[in-house]
C-alpha cells in the first residue's frame, strides 16, 4: 500500500482519476494551491490534476522543486495536455484521467522505484546541475537555487526574466528553441505578449555577459536561439563521455 496526495479543484475528487478509487492506496485529498505544499507527508507520491488549469499545475511543480521537495510527481492530464507538457515540469510521469487501474497501478510501481527525475539536472555534462543548484560552463556559474549568476567571480546583475531566460538556455547546451518556445517555457504559455520579447532579453543578456561571454547565446537563422558552452567546457564533456563509453 502506497501513500498517495490527489491535488485538484474539483468539487467531486473521486471524478478526477476514478480508478484510483479501485486501488488499495490511502488517497490523501488536498486543494490545489500552494498551501497544500506544507501538508503533504515526506513520503508521497503526488497526483496533480492538471486537466483543466495547466498552469496552476506548472507553477506547483516548479514551486515543489524550488522548496527542495522530492516528491515525485505525476501529472494528470486530458489528451490535449500533452502538447503542453515537457520534461521541463519536472514530473515523475503523467497519466491521462481515464487510465485503466492496471495502467495507474503500473505507473505508480515504476514511480515509487525510479524517484523523481528533475529535468535539467544530468551528471558530467556542460549544464549539469551540481547538489547546491549551481550551474558552471567555464567562468560562468548559474546559481539556481539563489536566482544569480556570476562570471569570473563578479555578480551580474540581471533581472528576474533575463535570469529565467539564461537558466533555461544554460540548463539544454546545444538545443535549438525557437522564440515561440523561450516564450511559452520561461514567460508562460498563457503570456501574451508578442516573441519580440525574447529577442530583446537575449540582446540585454549578451550585453551583461560581455565580449568575451556574449556568443555563449548563439543564434540560429531563422529558427531562434542555443545555448553554446565555451570551448573548454566542450572538450571537457566529450573526453568524459569518452571514458565512460570506454
Amino acid at each position: 500500500m502506497t501513500d498517495l496526495t490527489l491535488m485538484t479543484s474539483a468539487s467531486d475528487p473521486a471524478s478526477v482519476l476514478p480508478s484510483l478509487a479501485l486501488l488499495s492506496h490511502r488517497v490523501r485529498v488536498l486543494p490545489m494551491d500552494a498551501a497544500s505544499l506544507v501538508k503533504m507527508p515526506e513520503s508521497t507520491v503526488l497526483f496533480l490534476d492538471a486537466r483543466d488549469d495547466l498552469a496552476t499545475a506548472k507553477t506547483l511543480c516548479r514551486l515543489i522543486h524550488a522548496s527542495g521537495l522530492s516528491t515525485p510527481i505525476v501529472l494528470i492530464l486530458t489528451e490535449g495536455g500533452f502538447t503542453v507538457v515537457n520534461s521541463q515540469w519536472g514530473i515523475a510521469d503523467v497519466v491521462v484521467a481515464n487510465a485503466s487501474p492496471a495502467e495507474v497501478e503500473g505507473r505508480l510501481r515504476l514511480v515509487t522505484e525510479r524517484g523523481n527525475m528533475p529535468s535539467g539536472v544530468q551528471s558530467n555534462t556542460v549544464g549539469a546541475q551540481d547538489t547546491d543548484g549551481l550551474i558552471r560552463c567555464g567562468d560562468l556559474v548559474v546559481d539556481t537555487n539563489g536566482y544569480t549568476a556570476s562570471l569570473h567571480g563578479h555578480p551580474i546583475d540581471l533581472a528576474y526574466k533575463e535570469f529565467e531566460l539564461l537558466k533555461y538556455l544554460v540548463q539544454h547546451p546545444g538545443r535549438v528553441f525557437t522564440r515561440a518556445q523561450l516564450l511559452q517555457e520561461v514567460w508562460g504559455y498563457d503570456y501574451y505578449g508578442g516573441t519580440r520579447t525574447v529577442d530583446v532579453h537575449v540582446r540585454r543578456l549578451r550585453a551583461k555577459l560581455g565580449g568575451e561571454y556574449e556568443h555563449v547565446i548563439g543564434t540560429v537563422r531563422n529558427v531562434g536561439y542555443r545555448f553554446d558552452p565555451p570551448e573548454d567546457d566542450k572538450d571537457d564533456s566529450a573526453a568524459r563521455a569518452n571514458a565512460a563509453q570506454g
